[in-house]
């Protein structure tokens, strides 16, 4: 069996012997073990890191690009290699995974555009002979913790935006799927990033907390649970660290009667169900104004539900995978159960799906509940899994109170072709993503990403304009070159320009 190791200032470092398996969830064999940091390997890390920032932060900005100029060359030309081991550790299928890394490397861009999105502004003569100006400068030794469903577009939104303002920068990816994360680094220090700029530690709680309590980290950058979210929000800033910290979700799409439902069926069948719904930005709740529209959608999503290919995420022209482990798989299947138990209408049962010569893979199949309420726990929880919720409602305003009364704010979207629904949608639905006619609204990388309310922690969203803010300080000089030979008598009252 392989072992996954870390990766520290430059070198793979096998660390201290704990380590925990990592399972191909199309069959369910373990396939390989990554090590588990303890706080000593994680030192390491910080150690490199530190001893690398001097250097760094003082390489011109113009140069940093050039090697993510590099950087994105090789991930374009590693694209099968990438993919598949997304797809052997996570699940999701090769289209999937492509479009993933694709995702990625928009932010991979952005951040080559140093240069640009690292000038300051500038004012001559804010006063006799007195010139202005703000510096973005890097903040130091920064950290990123990544979540399973996405180990190559998440850890993208970070690192390469903090590594070109100029920050030193420790990864800590899942360990259920962290060898395309490992391999991902290892071409950034191939396109020649120096030794010590970026770290990958992997490892568990242990190797969190390690990050949250050394003063040598100055940011920690988290996307995952809401729970988890709000634990390292609350431990980071404690210790005076900048934090911005992306939980859970739970999206609705809303269908007005005048939606154009084929498209509508369409966009809500990939949003669904594509990544078997392991992402935070997945339609889990169709909330549909009026019975006629909510029969109209169970009537023509239920066939295309029913036709789904599912099979290992390894195979092509698939439409899902399956989920992550066996207790993401039963924990899914104990929502529907749930579901059924609390008298919500199942209409597409997915708990009994095998894959033929993958019976021992994590499959759950593409499943469908009618008339829930929001009393029922498939409709408060995030499932993360292959399930969709209708709910009924009589109005647009009805829909948007249900959103709204949602501890979650992260995405949603509503399908109409009315412009004055639309616009009044945008403006008071109390969501940070909103999409019309999109179900996934998804920003992209020259904008930044983060939900309202329980879905984020902390006051600037990921990558994009937010995280040039993040991952730098703004300092503010001011300067002045008295002429020669001149004199000025002391002055007491607060100077201004009055």
């Amino acid at each position: 069996m392989s072992h996954i190791p870390h990766l520290i200032n430059g070198e793979r470092v096998a660390g201290n012997g704990r380590s925990a398996p990592v399972y191909n969830p199309s069959t369910g064999d373990s396939t390989s073990a990554v090590g588990l940091a303890d706080r000593a390997t994680m030192q390491l890390a910080i150690d490199a890191a530190k001893a690398a920032f001097p250097a760094w932060r003082n390489t011109p900005p113009a140069k940093r690009a050039q090697i993510m100029f590099r950087f994105k060359q090789l991930l374009e030309q590693n694209e099968n290699e990438i993919a598949a081991l997304i797809s052997a550790e996570h699940g999701k299928t090769i289209e999937d995974a492509v479009g993933e890394l694709k995702r990625g490397i928009e932010n991979v861009e952005f951040a080559c555009a140093a240069p640009e999105i690292l000038k300051g502004e500038y004012s001559r003569n804010v006063g006799p002979n007195i010139d202005a100006w703000t510096d973005l400068q890097p903040i130091g030794v920064v950290a990123g913790i990544t979540p399973f469903n996405f180990p190559a577009m998440v850890p993208l939104w970070m690192y390469p935006l903090a590594i070109v303002c100029g920050n030193c920068f420790i990864l800590k990816p899942s360990e259920r799927d962290p060898s395309s994360t490992l391999f991902i680094a290892e071409l950034l220090n191939q396109a020649g990033l120096p030794k010590g700029v970026l770290n990958v530690v992997n490892g568990d709680k242990d190797a969190v907390d390690a990050l949250i309590e050394a003063p040598e980290v100055k940011a920690l950058s988290f996307v995952g649970s809401t729970p988890i979210a709000e634990y390292i929000y609350s431990e980071g800033t404690k210790r005076g660290k900048r934090v911005q910290a992306l939980g859970g979700a739970k999206n609705h799409a809303v269908l007005m009667p005048d939606a154009d439902l084929d498209n509508a069926v369409s966009a809500l069948m990939g949003a669904a169900y594509g990544s078997c719904g392991e992402r935070c930005m997945a339609i889990s709740v169709a909330v549909c104004v009026g019975d006629q529209i909510a029969d109209a959608l169970v009537e023509k999503i239920v066939p295309q539900i029913q036709a789904l290919k599912i099979g290992a995420g390894t195979s092509c022209g698939l439409d899902m995978g399956p989920l992550v482990t066996a207790a993401a798989r039963d924990k899914v299947k104990g929502y529907i159960d749930a579901g059924v138990e609390q008298g919500a209408k199942l209409v597409v049962d997915g708990r009994d799906l095998v894959v033929a010569g993958n019976e021992n893979g994590y499959f759950v199949g593409g499943t469908l509940f009618d008339k829930v309420t929001p009393e029922m726990t498939i409709y408060t929880d995030e499932i993360f899994g292959p399930v969709l919720c209708i709910v009924r409602v009589g109005s647009l305003e009805e829909a948007m109170q249900l959103i709204n009364d949602h501890e979650y704010g992260n995405g949603t979207c509503i399908f109409t072709r009315d412009g004055e629904a639309a616009r009044l949608f945008c403006d008071e639905i109390e969501v940070g993503m909103v999409g019309v006619n999109v179900p996934l609204p998804v920003p992209v990388a020259y904008h930044s990403f983060g939900g309202w309310k329980r879905s984020l922690f902390g006051d600037l969203h990921a990558y994009g304009p937010d995280g040039v803010r993040f991952y730098t300080r703004k300092k503010a000089i001011t300067q002045r070159w008295p002429a020669r030979k001149s004199h000025e008598a002391a002055q007491f009252a607060f100077p201004s320009n009055g």
